[in-house]
């Protein structure tokens, strides 16, 4: 059986500079996770004494804070502020330019349209700078469960499809008279999807790499299930099974942006291993 990387995966520029941040701020207290990867944030924890707070109100003021990846709601960093000055902001860019979006347009006096999970981080920090009459939708659907404004500005997590998006986008003009879209969908995640589907499509066993909470990582699962029935989603090698390989001829392997290449290589060995015991059989 062969094993096949996708040409685009793993950490994304976003949250390798986090990673750097969090690395050489040792003792450092980040509010909520810094990436999506439990392991990692373990790795961070023992190797760098960085230590994860649920929020701003469990920072004290001698203590370092960190900003997490996805950004944290507007007025949680408004309360920081008046907790300590020393605050390292590792949000990624890419979600900085959905927020600054929010922000600009709802001045402006556009209804803000996010086209996200509303439970996810990411998405509430971009909607604490919108104003009160924003909406989040999980998909076009949902369009029909909100009122809509005479002018609209649409803007997207930053870790959906792009085609789903653009769902969303077509719906969206075709019920208001201005629409203004902004596609806010890092370029990381976009190569990472067609990487991914480009594998799925000639594999006939794919393995996602990545955490089960992450946006991006489920994402890349869905995708590669639409080509590739056999297709699952691991977090780490001790979750892979010997019988998902039996009888394979190419393992696709793709991985999340907050997988660490360690991660990614223990889980490709372990493949190979089973490919090595199979043959002893």
């Amino acid at each position: 059986m062969e094993i096949k990387l996708a040409e685009s995966c793993g950490f994304c520029f976003g949250v390798k500079r986090a990673i750097r941040l969090a690395e050489s701020n040792p003792n450092s207290v980040v509010i909520g996770e810094l990436i999506h990867n439990r392991r990692e944030i373990d790795r961070l924890s023992q190797n760098f004494g960085v230590r994860t707070a649920a929020s701003a109100e469990e920072i004290n003021g001698g203590d370092r804070a960190i900003i997490r990846t996805h950004g944290i709601e507007k007025e949680a960093k408004a309360k920081l502020l008046t907790i300590t000055d020393d605050i390292i902001d590792a949000t990624c860019p890419y979600v900085t330019k959905p927020q600054k979006i929010a922000e600009t347009m709802s001045q402006k006096g556009y209804q803000i349209v996010i086209f996200g999970d509303r439970k996810h981080p990411e998405v509430k920090a971009v909607l604490s700078y919108a104003d009160k009459s924003a909406a989040v939708v999980a998909d076009a659907s949902e369009l029909e469960t909100i009122n809509i404004g005479d002018r609209v500005a649409l803007i997207s997590q930053t870790t959906k499809s792009i085609a789903a998006f653009g769902e969303v986008a077509a719906a969206l003009i075709a019920r208001t008279s201005e629409a203004r879209v902004f596609n806010t969908i890092c370029n990381a995640t976009y190569d990472n999807q067609e990487a991914t589907r480009k594998l799925a499509k000639e594999a006939d066993i794919m393995i996602v790499i990545g955490g089960k909470n992450s946006s991006n990582t489920k994402q890349l699962h869905a995708i590669a299930l639409k080509y590739c029935a056999d297709s699952y989603l691991i977090e780490e090698s001790s979750e892979l099974r010997r019988e998902w390989f039996s009888g394979k001829r190419l393992c696709g392997v793709s991985a999340g942006a907050s997988t660490p290449d360690w991660i990614i290589e223990e889980a490709t060995k372990s493949i190979a291993q089973f490919e090595l015991l199979a043959g002893l059989d």
